[in-house]
């Protein structure tokens, strides 16, 4: 089977973390992805080799220089027979050196060029920077709770949200060229991107209701087994997962309580769940819970857990390359096309000469030694 964006061409400009891993999920389906790198360092993702390596994979890499003009020459050459581009400079940046979207849909107007910034190309925040910390912030995303401080958060959602909705847009544009036979502009805003997530919180509260919470159920939460390893119980609202949970702890008088009075009672339930997990070792819960078979709940994992999970396993959700290195294959398969991990991320420039091509020298000045 072939990828769904075989002979897709990607050209990326988006350094660090949003574009590389957009351009990953392209990549893994199939689409040639030419990492458009500045000859000295290259993406400063590079400083972290392992990071990236992880979202380097099934890229090929360029070395130019776009401060000079005939690595920009080389770029609008390049971008004339490409399907996209994808750029991560501040709003502006690219207009300034000829490269903005006009300039190169005028050459080529089945383009489809991606932007990601932090705020967008508009709005009065636009040119401010920031990193996923100060994204989340303004989003609405980081608050205490009960006048407690606020939690920092550790994983960068701004950066992942904008990678995931910056390849939907682009495969969703890829799918409107189909139809009109026209790229378009596309402007990622990782606040934006944000904001959106925050629907089931925002729109309540633009109403004056209250959002809806599960923080209040006694079996929502983190729970310690003897042998001090955790589980999760995850029983929103739902009473029949919750009678189920009731009689395989043994507490069948409890089995029939409704959500209401589950609430108006947690303090004591919850404790009385506490409890009982804390006389047993996880691996004695998890054996009884997907014994019981009604019951929402997960092993807490640390990273090896992640990776030593037979579910995930079974999923052959990881993939080793020839190096021995395993990958995170992509995570949405589809069963009429192929995707796959075929190639480690690439070395700075490895791949100039061959984008370029062989048998032509490449416009006098355009790249420069990588280093």
């Amino acid at each position: 089977m072939k990828g769904i964006f075989d002979g897709v061409r990607v050209l990326s400009l988006a350094e660090q973390l949003p574009g590389p891993y957009a351009t990953l999920l392209l990549a893994d389906l199939g689409a040639d992805v030419i990492l458009v790198e500045r000859p000295a360092g290259g993406d400063p993702a590079r400083a972290f080799p392992s990071f990236f390596r992880a979202v380097g994979r099934n890229k090929r890499s360029l070395c130019l220089d776009l401060k000079s003009e005939t690595g920009r020459t080389e770029l609008i050459a390049l971008a004339a027979d490409a399907d996209v581009l994808l750029e991560g400079y501040r709003p502006g940046t690219m207009d300034r050196l000829g490269l903005g979207y006009a300039a190169l849909s005028a050459r080529n107007p089945r383009l489809i060029y991606a932007s990601i910034t932090g705020f967008g190309q508009s709005g009065p925040s636009r040119m401010r920077p920031a990193h996923d910390l100060s994204y989340q912030a303004v989003a609405g995303m980081v608050f205490g709770s009960a006048g407690a401080p606020a939690a920092m958060p550790e994983i960068p959602l701004g950066d992942l949200s904008s990678a995931t909705f910056a390849a939907f847009a682009i495969a969703a544009a890829l799918y409107g060229r189909e139809r009109s036979g026209h790229g378009t502009a596309i402007d990622v805003s990782m606040t934006d991107g944000l904001v959106s997530w925050m629907t089931p919180y925002l729109v309540p509260h633009m109403s004056g209701d209250k959002a809806f919470e599960v923080f209040d159920e006694p079996a929502y939460g983190i729970f310690t087994c003897s042998d001090g390893k955790q589980l999760t119980l995850s029983i929103a609202h739902e009473d029949h997962f919750w009678a189920t949970l009731c009689n395989a702890l043994g507490l069948p008088q409890h089995a029939d309580l409704k959500a209401k009075e589950r609430r108006r009672r947690r303090a004591e339930l919850h404790g009385e769940i506490s409890a009982l997990l804390a006389r047993q070792p996880r691996a004695h819960w998890a054996t009884a819970f997907d014994a019981a078979g009604n019951i929402a709940w997960s092993p807490l994992h640390d990273f090896t857990g992640v990776l030593q999970d037979p579910h995930f396993r079974a999923r052959g959700l990881f993939q080793q390359l020839p190096g021995g290195e395993e990958h995170i294959l992509q995570p949405v398969q589809f069963s009429a096309y192929h995707s796959a991990i075929h190639r480690g991320a690439p070395g700075l420039g490895e791949h100039t000469a061959e984008i370029l091509g062989r048998d032509r020298a490449p416009v006098d000045g355009a790249i420069k030694a990588a280093g």
